[in-house]
């Protein structure tokens, strides 16, 4: 089943705990603090792979959390790092963070990487507090926290030639035609419920891939039909074959049907209506198709190329495919840019402090940090705490915002009673 729109949830590894350990080795006295390093924990890195054309793999799977790394240990031995989690998408994916829509990378290239989430660092042992005045800590920290977010994804389908067209007017028969995709095929509207991608090989060295589109009618932009879920895979292409049933077998009007199919491109995308087209004037064996052809080609024939084609018989097609070919080798490759290509953070105040029903609320990345990577059991720890809540100004402003000893202070998943 095709699934071109999913969402996840993502989690770097935590870093690993620092060790609390002395050395205690016989002729070597006092022979002070020796705890190793925690490890880093593992990142969540989405890479391209051109062998995938679906999101489906997210749809029975939707949350997703790297290895941590491993915690330190004693005569000084850092634990190892955690393995990184790398997760395959099709190319063409976008990938937005889900709660500010902030747009994280667009991987349009196989084998392109992006670090979607970071885990942890390590936390330090004890031997990295060692000081003149304290020349045996016994405190550590714990591994910091692994970055975590929902992610939603888009897939838009990367092709060089895109089909559009009203249901019916034999899209699915001319991409069998001149591919080896095997569509779906019967004589009734919307028999194409999913795109199909077709590569079409013109001669030896040439070749393109064709898109074949659900079939769009009237009100497609709005969500009519089925054509509203996969109008954003014609953003990626370069080129439009606009496909019209030119003898009017399902009692349409080709010109009108052209017309409609063209207003729809331009409500959903105004660049999409600016894209390059060339018309293929199907059904060109059924009774009344030379008369519309004439009316077509007086109307349009200054304006598009048109190609009189029967995708049943084959009539026309290999001119068709030949001038689609030359175009496409022409025409540059639609692909968004601007994307950035590592995941950033908007720069934002040190720390934040407001009230909320009677808490003290105590917001920023640092200061988050350092309340996870402490060990509150220790006493040593959370002195060391204090004073970096004071050096950074923390307490001040509290007082600032009217807190009163015993009053609850949240930083984080954390919450503590203020005092002096």
């Amino acid at each position: 089943m095709f699934f071109d729109q999913a969402k996840i949830y993502v989690k770097g590894g935590d870093g690993g705990n620092g060790c609390v350990a002395m050395r205690r080795e016989k002729y070597v006295p006092e022979g002070g603090p020796w705890g190793g390093d925690g490890g880093r924990g593992g990142d969540i890195i989405f890479k391209a792979d051109e062998g995938l054309r679906t999101l489906v793999d997210f749809r029975y799977k939707r949350h997703y959390k790297a290895v941590r790394g491993r915690h330190g240990e004693g005569k000084n031995r850092h634990g190892a790092a955690g393995e990184d989690l790398i997760i395959r998408v099709p190319v063409g994916t976008l990938v937005k963070d889900d709660d500010t829509g902030e747009l994280i990378c667009d991987l349009t290239q196989n084998g392109q990487e992006i670090v979607v989430v970071r885990g942890g660092r390590g936390g330090r042992g004890n031997a990295r507090f060692a000081t003149p005045h304290n020349k045996a800590p016994k405190m550590a920290e714990n591994g910091e926290p692994g970055q975590e977010r929902w992610l939603s994804m888009e897939l838009k389908l990367l092709a060089d030639v895109g089909l559009v067209g009203f249901p019916n007017v034999g899209k699915s028969t001319m991409i069998s035609r001149v591919s080896a995709a095997k569509p779906k095929i019967a004589d009734y509207p919307f028999t194409t419920i999913t795109p199909n991608l077709g590569v079409v090989r013109v001669g030896d060295e040439r070749s393109f891939v064709m898109a074949d589109i659900p079939g769009l009618i009237e009100g497609a932009h709005a969500g009519s039909g089925l054509g509203h879920n996969f109008l954003r895979h014609l953003e990626r292409t370069r080129l439009f074959i606009h496909v019209l049933d030119i003898a009017g077998s399902e009692e349409r009007d080709p010109l009108t049907d052209f017309q409609i199919i063209n207003r729809e491109l331009a409500l959903y995308n105004p660049v999409l209506a600016e894209m390059p087209q060339v018309i293929a004037a199907n059904k060109m064996d059924l009774p009344g198709a030379g008369d519309n052809l004439s009316r077509l080609e007086e109307a349009y024939g200054d304006d598009y190329e048109i190609f009189p084609v029967s995708a049943v018989t084959g009539t026309g097609l290999d001119k068709l495919v030949y001038r689609v070919a030359e175009l496409t080798e022409e025409l540059p490759v639609q692909v968004q840019q601007d994307i950035p290509q590592q995941v950033t953070h908007k720069a934002e105040p040190r720390f934040t402090v407001h009230l909320q029903e009677g808490i003290y609320h105590v917001k920023g990345r640092e200061i988050e940090r350092h309340v996870a990577m402490t060990d509150m059991e220790n006493e040593e720890a959370v002195e060391r705490l204090q004073w970096i809540m004071e050096r950074m100004g923390i307490e001040e402003e509290l007082k600032a915002a009217g807190i009163k000893i015993g009053d609850t202070v949240k930083i984080g998943k954390f919450e503590f009673e203020f005092f002096e």
